[in-house]
């Protein structure tokens, strides 16, 4: 139907556009109520439409979000040092950046013959023993 048409256009001057003279089809009573009720009545539909999620709670988090999910043990440090480790200076300081390779934390598992530099963020004491007891020592941003 063409909007000129319409009734509307007949109640546009009008206060109430057919609605009686005091606010009626204005308060609550014609919404349905206030806030939240009728969700598991009269305005069921709605809430499956538009918010699905309403009840219910969300699942469950564990307790230590924070876990390290890379690392690497001491007995690893030969083997990671051909992938991730360069050589400086006149004396060959082995320098390993575990930090920019993705790891997140040293463990002190197994054991070390080579002296290492190792650039890490987290690290355990028994890892920082071990290196300094061969000559290595735990480079790290956080002191």
């Amino acid at each position: 139907m063409a909007t000129r048409l319409r009734k509307t256009r007949r109640l546009r001057g009008g206060r109430h556009m057919g609605w009686g003279q005091v606010g009626q089809h204005r308060s609550s009573g014609h919404k349905g109520g206030l806030g939240v009720t009728g969700m598991m009545k009269h305005h069921y539909s709605t809430l499956l439409k538009d918010d699905p999620d309403h009840y219910g709670h969300d699942s469950t988090k564990p307790p230590h979000p924070n876990i390290t999910t890379k690392w690497a043990s001491v007995r690893d440090l030969d083997d990671l040092f051909s992938k991730f480790g360069k050589e400086e200076g006149e004396g060959g300081r082995k320098i390993i950046d575990l930090q920019s390779a993705g790891f997140e934390k040293l463990l002190g598992g197994g054991k070390l013959t080579n002296a290492y530099s190792v650039k890490i963020q987290k690290f355990t004491s028994s890892a920082e023993e071990k290196l300094k007891a061969v000559g290595g020592e735990v480079l790290s941003d956080n002191g």
